[in-house]
């Protein structure tokens, strides 16, 4: 049975331009469907912190806004492509996504579907009311009653779908936390700081989820250098998510002289994710995309923010954000059972 370090920050706060101990943490959707995904693939996951103290998850992570059902992120998908062809062009923003009410537009079709609008005269409907609100900045509520394309639907209705699914939002947010919170080995984790190296060796693979946390005690970390040296040497998969390469900061020169993922292709979070994100716009001290590139890494990020992009190059698999969590949880997945195999 693979058995994975799964690394988790114990940082609770961190130190920004405009706000000094500001609350952060691991990020949750990337720590349990990660967790959950190894399980149910049959590994031995192991959580670790590094001083052993429990990890908690970034306040901001818990924000319905980051919790949306995926069918009506899957719809709008399906409405901004309709106004932009190429994803080259495509700049959907955290704001678009979370500030502008857009993610409902799902269930303002259904409503004037059930209203006797066709699906396409509802999808063309939101399709138009979405590009005004993406192009001018507004609330798509807004722009549907004064643009005339609210199809007849009175402004109380429009305003419940949006309500309907805050509330779904936050019931999603709410399930993700108590399930942390039901995780014996989140609330008791292994200080990594005590393993010795022959515990080290015995792990097959390294995991480190995000949130802002990992940027805060994982790099010039000596014992997560130690494990990156230990695993590495033998080749075992190490891997890392959105803010999660943090970690590999920590790693260790080689015989060389260079560090020992100089050449590597790898993404993570990115400058321009950083800058739309609400802690980001407290103003870093650092970047960590930067960083990376800085230390001797190949950065490799998608076309456009915001999109799930994983990087695999040799034994390292790095993932760009929250919305990369499932594909590089599955990349870990696969090129553990072809290790085994």
């Amino acid at each position: 049975m693979p058995r994975i370090a799964f690394l988790v920050t114990s940082a609770n706060a961190i130190d920004l331009k405009e706000a000094s101990a500001h609350p952060t943490g691991y990020w949750a959707e990337e720590a349990l469907k990660s967790y959950e995904r190894f399980v149910d693939a049959g590994f031995d996951v192991v959580v670790l912190t590094p001083d052993g103290n429990k990890p908690v998850p970034d306040p901001y992570g818990l924000e319905h806004i980051f919790h949306y059902p995926d069918i009506d992120r899957d719809y709008f998908a399906s409405v901004y492509r309709t106004f932009h062809h190429d994803p080259d062009d495509i700049r959907i923003t955290l704001h678009h996504t979370t500030g502008q009410e857009l993610m409902a537009s799902r269930r303002i079709a259904k409503l004037l579907m059930e209203a006797g609008k066709t699906s396409d005269e509802a999808h063309q409907l939101l399709s138009k009311a979405a590009k005004i609100a993406w192009r001018q900045k507004r609330q798509l509520s807004e722009v549907m009653l004064s643009e005339g394309l609210d199809g007849a639907l009175p402004e109380a209705t429009i305003r419940a779908a949006i309500e309907e699914l805050r509330a779904a939002a936050q019931a999603i947010a709410d399930e993700r936390a108590a399930k942390l919170a039901a995780i014996a080995s989140f609330n008791n984790p292994i200080a990594l700081s005590s393993l010795s190296d022959e515990q080290m060796a015995q792990f097959d693979a390294l995991f480190v989820p995000g949130g802002h946390g990992p940027m805060v005690d994982l790099p010039d970390n000596a014992d997560v250098s130690r494990l990156l040296r230990i695993l590495h040497n033998d080749g075992k998969i190490i891997s890392s998510l959105c803010h999660g390469p943090a970690m590999l900061l920590s790693a260790p020169d080689r015989a060389d002289g260079q560090w020992m993922f100089e050449g590597y292709r790898l993404t993570s979070y990115t400058n321009d994710e950083e800058d739309q994100n609400r802690i980001g716009q407290l103003g870093m001290t650092w970047y960590l995309a930067d960083a990376l590139q800085n230390a001797g890494a190949i950065f490799d990020d998608a076309p456009y923010a915001w999109a799930s992009h994983v990087v695999v190059d040799r034994n390292l698999i790095t993932g760009q954000n929250p919305n990369s969590t499932e594909a590089t949880a599955d990349a870990v997945v696969k090129a553990l059972r072809a290790a085994s195999a």
